[in-house]
């Protein structure tokens, strides 16, 4: 399939015209990265977002793996000396894999089947005679062909079903309307493997299941798969079997005589032995990806909203990991995040050493000047927060819960040991809990995703799949946000827009030798930095305080001479352009469009000009719990404020303060229907929800946004 052909067929899918596709394609085959695509190159792209762009993206590498594919197998035929011109072109025309693989099937090199042994045997004749369904008495006819390996009529008569069942299987009708009837009236059953109902009691609801393989949702197929691949459960997928057989003697028999009765016993064979089986295994791949897909997509957004939660910003932080037996690692980072102190207090059970632990606290916040508290909400957490603001301070001082997923799996970590090389993973572990409140997304991209604890089943999908897309997630975020290029580690400048690993290392010794960057075009000097990867970088790199206030800004520089011309049109000089809205409001877009530089190009400058290099995340608010402490305290009918910690597509996990999340279902979310709890909550969002059900038994909060007031 040609490129045209390629732009043809993505646009026909995602109904995009397909000058967006080939600009877009075009773009991803020169190096440009999504971010970079979407934010800089509008015009070509008649505007898409990233997600459009990542489809046309996804769609472009499934259709060339597509084509590998499609060489392979005409090559293999070839080899065979069996293709024909007609073939060729059914080949060259097909648009999906699976239609692919059924052309293929007849020619696909096989292992000695029932069908081949027959072929050996001679019987193929007889197989065609009976196909054909002329032959009024195919047992006489059989009678030909008896040899010393096939001693009576029925023996020539099977080998010969045994040779129809197995065109049956590869007849592209047949499985074009056999995929048909799974797509349709596929059920997915499950039950318990004998003996394992008590081992296995956490999957008992799949114990006895069927439903539409159409209608599983994602989480249950993957539980489902979950309780197989551990042994306890045992699945299956397959339609009504009797329609299914209907269809293929639809298809196949054409007379009541005895031939078409040899042929209706290979249809059921073919359909037990043959069909059943690889549809089952098409489907049970295909629903595991969609579930995969379903899933991916879930923990992607999860993880975007996480990594752009509200920041604290440069304040200095006093971090806490909380902990009863070991006390609670107590370390101060300065406005920066550099750790500046680290100690151990015990104010918990069993040391209880509460008046030494006050004393410590009250002498560290003035010590350090400490603005912020950040507590992790693990083990004591509660108690800790407790302890915390019971506190009378000289200050004001802000007292935040922090998420600490993953920070026991970062301070462990090669980055926190590179980070840190002379303390502890208690340390390090506290010092990730403080920045995580300063900077979520600066700390979070130093930990791999599927450790901060808010996806569904990530363990259970494809983990190359699941990589690459909260790669691209992280990278997504990462540019949106912008990064200081003068303070940014490591870490977080591997995932700006055309970098990668060596050259953010690059950038950091460069910063190390010469000092901060005074300009975007310095960092043409860093080694490897070539004129594509500026191009790719510099619009999302910020150097705050260079003399050209535009380096600060998500301008690109590619665009610095419009802003420029702008300025001197109205005679007054940059900074007075940034500063005084009512110089802006003067300027007429057309004037300045040019190239592929457009107004959809200018409107993002001259928002940018409004709030140069600000920070698009939302402002961080502090939170308390009600007055309950365990699972215990709580009762049906009482309403308690609480932060969503997780979001999945059956519903919402939210932290109460009880050391276990509750579940709000989503049928319990409104009362109106709800696709998606996405569009009610937010991951991390301050709300009120209503105890309807406590199983202390099973540790399960029910909870419901339905009638809180």
């Amino acid at each position: 399939m040609d490129k045209k052909r390629y732009i043809s067929v993505i646009a026909s899918r995602l109904g995009h015209h397909e000058w967006q596709v080939e600009n877009t394609i075009r773009l991803i085959d020169d190096g440009a990265t999504i971010p970079f695509i979407s934010r800089y190159r509008k015009e070509i792209t008649g505007s898409l977002d990233e997600v459009q762009i990542g489809h046309i993206k996804d769609e472009y590498e499934k259709l060339v793996e597509l084509d590998k594919r499609r060489e392979a197998i005409i090559k293999s035929i070839e080899v065979q000396e069996m293709m024909t011109p007609q073939l060729l072109e059914k080949i060259n025309n097909t648009v999906t894999m699976a239609e692919l693989e059924d052309i293929y099937l007849p020619f696909r090199p096989k292992r000695k089947t029932r069908a081949s042994v027959a072929r050996e045997r001679g019987l193929e004749p007889l197989a065609r005679l009976i196909f054909d369904q002329q032959e009024k008495d195919p047992g006489l006819s059989a009678e030909e062909f008896l040899s010393d390996e096939i001693e009576d009529i029925e023996s020539a008569l099977q080998g010969a079903r045994d040779i129809i069942a197995e065109w049956i299987n590869e007849d592209e009708q047949a499985r074009k309307r056999i995929r048909k009837l799974f797509e349709k009236d596929a059920v997915i059953t499950s039950r318990v493997v004998k003996g394992k109902d008590v081992e296995g009691a956490k999957f008992r609801d799949y114990f006895d299941w069927n439903e539409l393989l159409k209608k599983c949702p994602s989480h249950r197929l993957l539980a489902m798969r979950r309780g197989e691949d551990e042994g306890y459960l045992k699945l299956s997928v397959t339609p009504d079997n009797d329609k299914a057989i209907e269809l293929l003697e639809d298809l196949f028999l054409k007379s009541r005589s005895e031939s078409a009765r040899q042929i209706g016993l290979a249809i059921k064979d073919s359909w037990k032995r043959l069909l059943s089986s690889s549809m089952e295994t098409e489907f049970r791949n295909r629903s595991k990806e969609t579930a995969d897909d379903e899933a991916i997509k879930v923990f992607s957004e999860n993880l975007r909203q996480l990594l752009l939660a509200a920041p604290l910003g440069e304040k200095s932080v006093l971090a806490i990991d909380p902990g009863f037996r070991s006390g609670c690692k107590v370390v101060c980072l300065d406005k920066q995040g550099n750790l500046v102190h680290n100690e151990t207090i015990f104010p918990h059970p069993p040391q209880n050493e509460t008046a030494i632990s006050v004393r410590k606290i009250s002498s560290l916040a003035d010590a350090y000047k400490i603005e912020a508290i950040a507590i992790g909400n693990g083990t004591a957490s509660r108690e800790t927060e407790d302890f915390i603001k019971w506190i009378k301070f000289d200050n004001e001082i802000q007292v935040f819960v922090v998420n600490e997923s993953g920070a026991s799996i970062y301070s462990a970590s090669k980055t926190a040991r590179e980070e840190f090389p002379d303390y502890d993973v208690t340390v390090r572990g506290a010092v990730s809990i403080g920045r995580r409140l300063m900077d979520p997304l600066s700390e979070l991209v130093k930990i791999d995703p599927k450790s901060i604890g808010v996806g569904q089943y990530q363990h259970d999908v494809d983990q190359g799949k699941l990589h690459t897309t909260l790669d691209e997630v992280v990278m997504s975020s990462v540019n949106a946000v912008g990064v200081e290029v003068n303070t940014a580690s490591k870490h977080l400048l591997t995932y700006v827009s055309g970098l990668g690993s060596q050259l953010a290392s690059n950038i950091v010794e460069f910063r190390a030798e010469n000092g901060p960057f005074i300009s975007r075009k310095e960092l043409l000097k860093v080694k490897l930095m070539g004129e594509k990867a500026f191009e790719q970088c510099a619009g999302f790199l910020r150097i705050r305080n260079a003399e050209n206030p535009l380096d600060s800004s998500a301008v690109h520089p590619e665009s610095y001479h419009i802003v420029e011309r702008m300025a001197g049109d109205m005679g007054i000089t940059l900074a007075d352009l940034l500063a005084e809205e009512k110089n802006r409001e003067k300027i007429i877009l057309e004037r300045y469009i040019e190239g592929n530089r457009g107004l959809p190009t200018l409107r993002d400058i001259m928002d940018e000009l409004k709030k140069p290099g600000r920070d698009p995340r939302s402002k961080i608010r502090e939170f308390s719990f009600a007055d309950v402490r365990s699972i215990e305290d709580l009762s049906e009918g009482m309403v308690v404020p609480g932060i969503v910690t997780n979001i999945t597509k059956f519903g919402a996990f939210v932290d109460i303060g009880v050391k276990q999340d509750g579940l709000v279902h989503i049928s319990n979310m409104s009362d109106r229907f709800v696709s998606d709890p996405n569009d009610i909550v937010k991951l991390h969002q301050h709300i009120k929800v209503k105890i309807t059900g406590v199983d202390l038994e099973r540790k399960r909060i029910q909870l419901s946004l339905r009638d809180v007031k």
